[in-house]
């Protein structure tokens, strides 16, 4: 009896869980333990196990296909240090790893693993290396990393890639201390890199390719982790500009950026930066592409001006992509101002001469936010500057002081900042709205080049489709009531006046139309507005035709020189010479009350929209901007 006693020399627990592992494979032959039983830590050894004295230690099966669930009770296995799992086929739910302390590695990558218990990182104190990659973990839901996690102070790799991973990126991965290689990509994160992983000790960072939304905001952090080797942030939705500070990065060798929304113009920095790789496809990069120090280097599909490398920009280009910068790209801007000539038509909200050289820049309620740059002082033609309505800050830039040509300056309903710089030429300054600047702020120029007006209300402009003589353009203000029910007060502006003399003009010139309107009242009533038709060069008295659409019935009078007139009920006629005719109501109806879905262009005196009258006939009407005269 006694003989017949077996004694091992493996723990009975340990033991009954490599049991219970075998059991649950249903290929375990392949693993070549003995059939009927025996001793993994006695003699002979069995496969794959290592044993220290009577416990197991690692188990070690990576890729021979084994398929099957892991037992649930394998954090009985108290002094695991090592686990090889990685290319098989297990699958089921994850055994919870709590407790297991000496672990160090864990390699469960590229199964079919598809539940991850919610204890599973709790105690891994000892973990070094853990890989889940490839596993399809709570595949309808996702899951998140839980901040039992941060207790692993010894972890050095942590690689995910492709297992569901949801929600944020967890800030306490930032602050790892010896965390160095972090492979997250594939997975369903978003949101932004948060700013605990600035310093952070990282040598390879994958962020690239999250589903959904993506992750997003800037990737000025990345350039605070001086010790990356590695940096994949590819397929996701980040935005801003690539900081000059990525330089610093010095043992920096792959960078894959490609398929974001990143702006701006690329920093020469990262241009002398002597990397393997850099991808930089897919994004809104513009201005010149530099000459690079990468060996392999992609730059497609952006905005830059030109497409060889070492080619410089138009200096009008370069003036308004620093202006540009200055405001922090608002997006619809950033879509059109593309190529290198700014008067090709598509870059919005800018206006070009005869000449081909910039004339007006006209960004009202644009979304621009940030400061003014310096460098529109290099657009020696610009006339008028209209930026009134956004969020724009700081101070006017002194330089601005030296556009001769300028005569409009809106910048009224922003936050601009006094002083204000002494302009020498006549201008037309318009600061209504800005909560620092009083009607005569400190450091501007009280007189002559100051004085108030209110410059704010936009005036509009109907032109035939077949384009119309300069001479000939049409303005009224839509609502205007008769003069003396416009509404007695008005906003404070500052205008820059040629001489002080012309004061004594206006005190001449009131007393004269007060007479005027006085005399007009009594015969007619006050009109909606007042159109000026193009001269007819067919029509033989070269008649200019005016048409009234008065406030009380909306029909149009006709009165030439001899003062005739004819009265026509109706929305709009075609009349001698070729003349139409149309009331400032038609104006609403057709372009749809000035509809941005009737939007034909802008420019800079306005908006340009369409319409069709009932009897088929094409015009356009220009709406004039505020402050046109």
């Amino acid at each position: 009896a006694f003989a017949s006693l077996v004694f091992t020399v493996t723990d009975p627990n340990d033991l009954s869980v490599i049991n219970e592992f075998r059991k649950g494979l249903e290929n375990p032959e392949v693993l070549k333990w003995p059939k009927n039983g025996g001793d993994p830590c006695g003699s002979p050894a069995w496969p794959h196990i290592v044993c220290s004295g009577s416990r197991i230690q690692q188990i070690q099966v990576m890729g021979l296909g084994l398929k099957g669930p892991l037992p649930q009770n394998l954090n009985k296995l108290s002094r695991l240090t090592h686990l090889g799992l990685q290319k098989n086929q297990f699958s089921g739910k994850l055994p919870s790893f709590s407790g297991l302390s000496e672990l160090s590695f864990a390699y469960l990558d590229f199964n079919q693993f598809d539940t991850i218990p919610l204890d599973f990182f709790d105690g891994l104190v000892n973990l070094q290396v853990l890989a889940l990659d490839g596993n399809p973990l709570n595949a309808t839901s996702g899951w998140s990393l839980p901040n039992g996690l941060q207790d692993s102070a010894q972890l050095i790799n942590l690689t995910m890639i492709n297992c569901n991973l949801a929600g944020p990126l967890p800030e306490f991965l930032g602050t790892m201390s010896s965390l160095e290689v972090l492979l997250l990509s594939t997975n369903r994160l978003a949101g932004p890199i948060p700013g605990t992983f600035k310093d952070a000790v990282l040598k390879m960072l994958w962020l690239n390719d999250q589903s959904g939304d993506g992750m997003s905001g800037s990737i000025d952090v990345v350039a605070t982790m001086v010790s990356l080797t590695h940096l994949w942030l590819h397929g996701n939705q980040f935005s801003g500009k690539i900081p000059v500070e990525i330089g610093n990065i010095t043992n920096l060798k792959d960078l894959s950026v490609n398929t974001n929304n990143l702006v701006g113009l690329i920093p020469e920095s990262l241009a002398n930066m002597r990397l393997d790789n850099l991808d930089l496809n897919n994004n809104h990069f513009m201005g010149p592409v530099p000459k690079f120090k990468a060996t392999n280097v992609s730059f497609m599909s952006n905005s830059f001006c030109q497409t060889k490398q070492g080619a410089v920009c138009a200096p009008e280009v370069m003036a308004l992509l620093e202006f540009l910068d200055g405001v922090n790209y608002p997006s619809r801007l950033v879509e059109s101002w593309s190529g290198n000539n700014p008067c090709d038509g598509r870059w919005w909200g800018i206006s070009c001469d005869d000449n081909q050289k910039v004339s007006v820049i006209n960004l009202p309620k644009s979304n621009l936010s940030g400061t003014l740059s310096p460098s529109i002082a290099n657009l020696e033609t610009v006339t008028r500057i209209y930026l009134e309505s956004n969020n724009l800050s700081g101070f006017v830039p002194s330089s601005w002081t030296s556009l001769k040509s300028l005569s409009i300056l809106d910048l009224s309903n922003n936050n601009i900042s006094p002083p204000l710089p002494k302009f020498t030429t006549p201008l037309k300054l318009v600061l209504n709205g800005n909560p620092k600047l009083t009607s005569n702020p400190p450091g501007a120029n009280p007189s002559p080049n100051n004085s108030t007006t209110p410059a704010d209300s936009p005036t509009s402009s109907v032109v035939p489709s077949s384009r119309p003589n300069s001479s000939s353009s049409v303005m009224f203000k839509p609502g205007e009531q008769s003069p003396e029910k416009k509404d007695s007060k008005s906003k404070i502006a500052i205008v820059v006046v040629p001489i002080a003399g012309s004061l004594l003009l206006v005190f001449l010139a009131i007393p004269l139309y007060i007479y005027v309107c006085k005399k007009s009242k009594d015969k007619h009533q006050a009109p909606t507005a007042l159109v000026v038709h193009p001269r007819d060069p067919s029509d033989s008295d070269n008649v200019v035709k005016i048409a009234i659409a008065n406030q009380t019935n909306g029909s149009l009078s006709t009165v030439n020189a001899s003062g005739s007139a004819s009265i026509h009920s109706g929305e709009s006629h075609m009349i001698e010479a070729g003349n139409l005719l149309i009331s400032v109501q038609v104006l609403r109806n057709v372009t749809k009350n000035f509809s941005p879905e009737n939007e034909l262009g802008r420019g800079g005196f306005g908006v340009v929209y369409k319409g069709e009258l009932d009897d088929g006939t094409q015009i356009a009407v220009k709406r004039m901007e505020a402050g046109i005269v």
